[in-house]
């Protein structure tokens, strides 16, 4: 399959077949990686810029290890280090940085920045992350249940808390992609958009899914191969709103009942970090405000042997090595 030149932006963009490719050509690379065998010289000699407007931890250890073990050089632009849509148009932006570099990543805001940055550059762009969609992470996602459940078509994926935004969206997109049956199990008000949802519901007649939305959490979960949840307050959002997110988002924490509700050998999936203890600035700050000790999961359920997090960011990496390999 030759996806070489192709954008990598969100999965509405790509085939069943090409995400699954691009799942196959991760676990490939996986393979090679833990059996020692060098992949540098795949993309030897060439160079990609990311560009960070949201920092990350898994993101940009993900591309930079990825980047060096398929021969490449990176340049790592933080908030301060890119003057992208303040002193210079992103149509600029693009076609500057698409004449030294092979390819340019982009975490931040708005979609529709990742987008016109593929408009003008002349060289592939990959989207880290925006406010709507989140593609990389579904790679990554979708090679964990593939290794731990050993299939993906059928597969039963419940999302609980705030369905409205990249991860919410990501995750429904791709389960009407590979004919999988996603639940958003929130509040009526975190539910996603009633456009995207239509729009995926078309997709999974075509493949077999299903794509359900629920405010009851013994219904929602019942039977579910995959609990997944993230943080209730993303990126950027004001602090604020914790208050409304913990008192709203709190009966859809995932916990030991709700683990209990679901198939006999569910597996716990977070995209990370978590806040499932106190031992982080934010989630001290927070327990000291509101009397908590944990947010949208129990350190029970996070610490289980059900819970694949840290394999599931492991595999952020691969799948993004895959994603550059493919389309450089």
């Amino acid at each position: 399959m030759n996806l070489k030149g192709r954008d990598f932006l969100k999965l509405l963009d790509f085939t069943p077949e090409e995400i699954l490719y691009l799942v196959d050509l991760a676990a490939d690379l996986k393979e090679k990686k833990k059996k020692g065998i060098l992949t540098n010289e795949i993309h030897k000699g060439k160079n990609v810029v990311l560009i960070f407007e949201k920092t990350s931890t898994r993101t940009r250890c993900s591309f930079e290890v990825a980047a060096h073990d398929l021969g490449m050089g990176t340049t790592y632009l933080d908030p301060s280090g890119s003057q992208i849509g303040k002193k210079e148009s992103i149509a600029d932006t693009a076609r500057v940085l698409g004449s030294m570099y092979e390819g340019i990543e982009y975490r931040g805001f708005g979609q529709e920045i990742v987008e016109e940055l593929a408009k003008y550059a002349p060289v592939p762009v990959w989207n880290g992350l925006t406010n709507e969609f989140h593609p990389t992470q579904m790679l990554a996602d979708i090679l964990t249940i593939k290794e731990k459940l050993g299939r993906v078509q059928g597969v039963k994926l419940t999302y609980m808390g705030d369905a409205r935004y990249n991860m919410g969206n990501s995750l429904m997109v791709v389960c009407a992609k590979l004919g999988m049956h996603y639940t958003a199990c929130t509040s009526r008000k975190y539910f996603p958009k009633e456009s995207l949802v239509e729009q995926c519901r078309e997709i999974a007649r075509q493949t077999g899914g299903t794509i359900t939305l629920t405010e009851d959490v013994m219904e929602g979960t019942k039977g579910a191969d995959v609990i997944y949840t993230d943080v209730w307050v993303s990126m950027g959002e004001p602090e604020a709103v914790w208050e409304e997110r913990i008192r709203e988002l709190s009966p859809y924490q995932v916990n030991g009942r709700v683990m209990e509700n679901a198939g006999k050998d569910a597996i716990f999936m977070h995209c990370l970090p978590a806040f499932h203890d106190l031992k982080t600035k934010t989630g001290k700050e927070m327990g000291e405000k509101f009397g908590i000790t944990e947010m949208e999961v129990t350190d029970e359920v996070f610490e289980s042997p059900a819970s694949v997090v840290f394999e599931e960011a492991e595999n952020r990496m691969h799948t993004i090595k895959a994603v550059m390999a493919a389309t450089l």
